[in-house]
């Protein structure tokens, strides 16, 4: 049995039974504060036992709860209120949350904007053998109504995915020990308040332990310039319009181009049949020249002379009129080069100034770089706010370079450094740490990012920016819909292996660019698409269980036919 009691506005008390599976009694009240007083193996079998005892008895041994935390002395009364997370909000107005961060320990997710903790709530993690993975990951799609196409149909309210093979935050029910299998469940009505408060790109930690963000200051982190975001917008619009003109201006120089070919077509053909004559007179010449060599009679050398004397004359009169026919197409085959160069020009200033546009409208994102001590190499992705025809968002993946880390075989930990909002001096940063190994700062000074993406990226940094150190590689499951998906190898992530991996073919963006992340399993490997569940139209993960047979012997032991 909970008894939930306000300490903000009133005093609330509710009473609610969870049998573990989803069914229980439930009376809600909107809180700010909550203290639990849930033995600690309450679910299950007990939460069970305690839907059969009388009402008399629930409402006496309520009643005694709350007559024991009124007597307990403060130390114990705050020690049993520790015991369990609770749900609470901020006592101040709340910013935009720019991460969350779930405890499998505590069994807790907290969320954060650029001033602190805003608003925290018991979860429900995965079970053992389904176990939700820990490590990095970021809003990749928010669904307000969504049902499980893995789990019959299962209503998973305010669902915000954070990879597509279905690991998701979601409202469900708590029974106060993890049981989900893989996703975090959060109460159903704190996950409805948080779900328009939450964009596409937020950082979502899951940790094994744990932790919460600390100010960092460290050299290596971004220090943007204030002149150049300023500039950036009206950069930005400038160079779009010179891309849009530059795309406009192909069309002519491509029908000009067009033209002048056709115009040049019937002299070259001609030129080409004259190249021939003369090539064949010319081979003429040579053989008379080595019939007269080999000559042994003064008749056979006559004849030689004379074959000779007529391929020449051949050679001579093809030359003549290629010389002529020449001197007529000089102007259209001169008139067709041209438009021939004219085109490759203007299609390299359309290129050139699409990939500035491009650069210059990043630049107005925030910028999110991944360091893998394991690949040795450093990714960076910005959001594009173009939608994938799936219902989620192309991420850019332009950048991936190789990076030096000193001492490359010693682990170096995973740290998250966000820029959580604007100072004096640039940007305000703070650090998570969810993997041991080197601290922050010593991972920091580890690393040489190279000078060219700090040239790309640092000037224009912003807000939300963010910078990932770890000894992991990237996860399978990113692609170019996702920003980063960093799985620790280290933690039990039955809940995430287990789930058919994401099908994603590589795609190119309006400018051609590759979107390189994907893997490819059935050809043995490599970078080229991923394989998994396909997706149905309105965003919800689509799989079909009845492609296993354990699906159809499920059903007929719960006689559903």
């Amino acid at each position: 049995m909970g008894v939930g009691v306000d300490m903000g506005m009133g005093v609330d008390m509710g009473m609610g039974v969870d049998m573990g599976m989803g069914v229980g009694m439930r009376h809600r009240f909107p809180t700010a504060r909550a203290v639990s007083l849930r033995p600690a193996g309450f679910g299950g079998q007990a939460a069970a036992a305690g839907l059969r005892r009388p009402a008399a008895i629930v409402t006496l041994a309520a009643a005694a709860a709350l007559a024991a935390l009124a007597a307990a002395p403060p130390a114990l009364a705050a020690t049993k209120q520790a015991a369990k997370p609770t749900e609470a909000l901020a006592p101040r107005a709340a910013g935009e949350p720019i991460m969350a961060i779930v405890s499998i320990k505590s069994q807790q997710v907290i969320f954060y904007d650029a001033d602190g903790w805003i608003a925290r709530a018991p979860v429900s993690t995965g079970i053992k053998g389904r176990e939700t993975p820990a490590g990095v990951f970021a809003l990749l799609e928010k669904d307000k109504d969504h049902h499980s196409s893995l789990y019959d149909d299962a209503w998973m309210p305010n669902m915000q995915r954070i990879t597509w093979n279905g690991i998701a935050l979601h409202g469900g029910p708590l029974p106060g020990y993890a049981a989900s299998h893989g996703c975090v469940r959060m109460p159903y009505d704190f996950a409805e308040k948080l779900f328009d408060k939450t964009r596409i790109g937020m950082r979502v930690i899951i940790s094994p332990v744990d932790v919460e963000p600390a100010e960092f200051t460290h050299p290596a982190l971004f220090a943007p310039s204030a002149a150049a975001i300023a500039a950036a917008p009206a950069r930005a619009e400038e160079l779009g319009r010179a891309a849009d003109e530059a795309a406009k201006a192909v069309e002519p120089v491509k029908k000009a181009a067009a033209a002048a070919t056709r115009d040049a077509a019937p002299v070259t053909a001609g030129l080409r049949k004259l190249e021939q004559a003369k090539a064949r007179a010319d081979a003429e010449i040579a053989a008379a020249d080595k019939a007269l060599a080999a000559a042994k009679t003064d008749q056979a050398k006559a004849h030689a002379e004379d074959m000779k004397q007529k391929a020449a004359a051949k050679a001579e009169q093809a030359q003549r009129q290629l010389d002529a026919a020449m001197a007529d197409a000089k102007g259209k085959i001169e008139a067709a080069a041209a438009a021939k160069y004219a085109l490759k020009a203007a299609e390299t200033k359309k290129t050139d100034t699409a990939k500035a546009a491009k650069e210059a409208k990043l630049a107005l994102e925030p910028v999110s770089i991944f360091i893998s001590r394991a690949t040795q190499k450093l990714y960076v992705r910005r959001g594009t706010h173009k939608r994938t025809p799936d219902g989620g968002e192309y991420f850019d993946t332009t950048i991936e370079v190789p990076i030096t880390i000193r001492d490359p075989d010693k682990p170096i930990g995973t740290h998250v450094f966000t820029a959580m909002a604007k100072s004096d001096t640039g940007l305000r940063w703070s650090e998570v740490t969810i993997d041991d190994g080197d601290s922050a700062k010593d991972a920091l000074d580890r690393i040489i990012i190279p000078p060219e993406v700090l040239a790309s990226v640092g000037p224009t940094a912003l807000p939300r920016s963010s910078i990932t150190i770890s000894d992991e590689g990237l996860s399978k499951e990113t692609n170019y819909r996702t920003e980063f998906v960093v799985v620790l190898n280290n933690q039990p992530q039955g809940g995430f292996i287990t789930r058919k991996p994401t099908v994603v073919q590589v795609a190119r963006d309006t400018y051609g660019d590759d979107f390189r992340y994907g893997y490819d399993r059935q050809s043995g490997g490599g970078w080229g698409f991923q394989y998994g569940n396909p997706r149905q139209p309105g965003g919800q993960h689509y799989y079909d269980p009845r492609q296993n047979q354990q699906y159809y012997y499920q059903r007929q032991q719960r006689g559903w036919y």
